[in-house]
Order: C-alpha cells, then sequence, then structure tokens
C-alpha cells in the first residue's frame, strides 16, 4: 500500500480475451476472401466463357459451382504434396 486505501495491484491478463479472439477471427474471414478472390480471378483467366454467362444470365450457380470446384482442385493438389 502506498497510501491509505491505495493498493498497486498489477492487473490479471487473461489468457483467452475479447480482443484475441476477434482478431483471430477477422484473420479467418480474412484469408477466406483471399481464397475466394484468388479463385474468382483464375476463374476469370482459365474460364472466362462460364464468368461471362454468369454475369449476363445474372446467374450465380455455375459460378459458384465452377468456384468451388476450382478451390476443391487446389486444394487436392496441395494436399497431395503433403
Amino acid at each position: 500500500m502506498i497510501g491509505p486505501g491505495i493498493a498497486m495491484d498489477a492487473p490479471h491478463a487473461r489468457s483467452n480475451s475479447l480482443g484475441s479472439l476477434s482478431f483471430s477471427l477477422v484473420g479467418v474471414v480474412g484469408v477466406l476472401a483471399l481464397v475466394i478472390a484468388g479463385a474468382t480471378v483464375w476463374l476469370v483467366l482459365t474460364d472466362p466463357v462460364t464468368v461471362a454467362e454468369s454475369v449476363d444470365t445474372g446467374e450465380v450457380s455455375p459460378l459458384v459451382r465452377s468456384l468451388a470446384a476450382t478451390i476443391f482442385e487446389a486444394l487436392r493438389g496441395i494436399l497431395k504434396y503433403l
């Protein structure tokens, strides 16, 4: 005690704080957005007809199907090396 009623207690740090949870959540969302953006650019370069048809008709299901197939093939290729 320094004076009457004044204590010098150091604050305790929590190991599982809200800040670390929000930072990890932002990181996961950022990586997911990066993967989807990269796959979209790859799809525009490798299969522009599907992208053009999806934009023209307004249907996103062929585009989503192609994106999912592209991401799946990339993951399968990466896992083949591991």
